[in-house]
């Protein structure tokens, strides 16, 4: 597995995501990857499915369960100090890794190489992170496997951009978002179920993420990049390319911001699930490890009705904005009602809506992030673990937000209330974008006679 390459930097030193081409590329040319297999759509949710189930039930359920357990009283500093912790670490983990990944050049092709060494190294930690009663060697242990999921992440998100022509993307994006919400949905309930044995409950993950993404890997084999040409190795401009100018690729700025703003209102919620249950509703944390399970059950069938129909309907149409709004009026719903009902209750019917809600959103989110990418998508690796960061950075940076606004403005009513307004701001950022019509750029005014494609 080698980087680098001495030969001289061609007009596009990686191959563009818009060229999908049958035939394998010849050594010398740049690495590109086979157009999907009958395996590789039916594999993707297979894959995000194992990989959320371990986010949810690590995040959602085990090490806030593990955290509780050393210190009650300090649970909710405590755990924001372990997840912020571990986002410092893992805030530019996607980008590097899929900067590299983009001129790796192996048998396995691209990408395959630093999924299969993520999924290692973080599923080996996982069966020894139960064992652990100090909160230092848990936030250790917890940074390291967090930065080796995202290795792992990155490179899998990019292909999406690397395997399906535009006009097939919302497709496998609604595959990565089915796998998603139910990987959510199982994870909770599996971790739920194991919670009492911790030990137990991480090496089971472990040891999923590392089977599924090596089988993931054998059955859908890249290209072999062993012979490719990519440009000669430049720490210079190796760093420069992290910066991605708003000026003059305005829409990939404003769906960084869009999603930053969508799921810092989504997971600012989500991630204290089990706290609102204990804390605002009134619930043993025993009960809570169950209702959670249930919540989690109740908007599965939602989320996967819309992200099934979102995702067929917005290739059919050719729109991705429109699902995004729907979502974010559904998004707000969902989190008003706990303000009304303060019961279980009250928290299915949430799940229920918001299931809705981020199913649309899910379906369309990634098909819309391809469809901005610079210079038609030549550095997907990297570009879409930029766009990851706007990911990570909300997820980590939840519980630390939620911790300030539950301990200093208002309680549970003021984080539901937050999560609204996050919401509705990402909506308004998703309108300036205007490249998301299926294999069509879009002119903006002064650049060009032609009318905007806005959809």
């Amino acid at each position: 597995m080698n980087p680098q390459n001495s030969a001289p930097d061609p007009p596009f030193p990686l191959a563009s995501t818009e060229q999908i081409d049958t035939a394998a590329p010849l050594p010398g040319t740049p690495p590109q990857s086979p157009p999907p297999t009958r395996t590789l759509l039916p594999g993707i949710p297979v894959a995000s499915l194992t990989l959320y189930a371990t986010y949810a039930a690590l995040i959602g359920v085990l090490l806030p369960s593990q955290i509780a357990v050393l210190d009650e009283e300090n649970k909710v500093g405590n755990f924001a100090i372990v997840t912020t912790t571990s986002f410092v670490f893992t805030l530019f983990a996607q980008p590097i890794v899929g900067a590299i990944s983009d001129r790796t050049r192996s048998r396995l092709g691209r990408r395959a190489p630093w999924m299969i060494l993520g999924a290692l190294i973080g599923g080996v930690l996982m069966l020894g992170l139960g064992s652990f009663t100090s909160l230092v060697w848990i936030t250790v242990f917890w940074v390291v496997i967090q930065v080796a999921l995202n290795a792992l992440q990155g490179p899998f998100s990019a292909i999406t951009a690397d395997r399906f022509p535009r006009n097939k993307r919302g497709t496998a994006s609604a595959m990565a978002g089915i796998g998603m919400q139910i990987g959510g949905t199982l994870g909770v309930l599996a971790a739920g179920a194991l919670a009492g044995a911790l030990g137990i409950a991480y090496s089971a993950f472990g040891i999923a993420i590392i089977l599924t993404t090596v089988l993931f890997i054998v059955v859908n084999r890249d290209w072999s990049s062993a012979h490719s040409q990519v440009p000669a190795w430049s720490w210079s401009a190796f760093l420069r390319g992290f910066w991605i100018n708003p000026r003059k690729n305005p829409d990939f700025a404003w769906a960084f911001t869009a999603r930053f703003l969508f799921i810092l209102g989504y997971f600012v919620v989500s991630t204290f699930q089990l706290y609102i249950i204990t804390d605002y509703i009134g619930m043993s944390l025993e009960d809570a490890q169950t209702a959670i399970g249930t919540i989690a059950l109740a908007s599965l069938l939602p989320t996967m009705a819309a992200i099934v129909l979102a995702g067929w309907w917005s290739d059919r149409v050719g729109r991705r904005k429109v699902f995004i709004y729907a979502a974010s009026v559904i998004m707000v719903v969902s989190l008003a009602i706990p303000l009304f009902n303060r019961t279980l209750e009250g928290l299915i019917l949430s799940a229920v809506i918001d299931g809705i809600g981020f199913g649309f959103y899910m379906a369309c989110d990634t098909a819309l992030m391809t469809g901005v990418l610079p210079g038609a998508g030549a550095a997907a690796g990297k570009d879409l673990g930029i766009l990851n960061i706007a990911t990570n950075i909300p997820q980590a940076m939840s519980p630390a937000i939620a911790g300030v606004i539950i301990g200093t403005a208002g309680g549970y009513p003021a984080l539901f209330a937050f999560g609204m307004v996050a919401v509705v701001l990402a909506a308004i950022a998703f309108a300036p974008i205007c490249s998301v019509k299926q294999g069509r750029p879009c002119e903006r005014a002064g650049t060009s006679p032609r009318r905007r494609v806005a959809r």
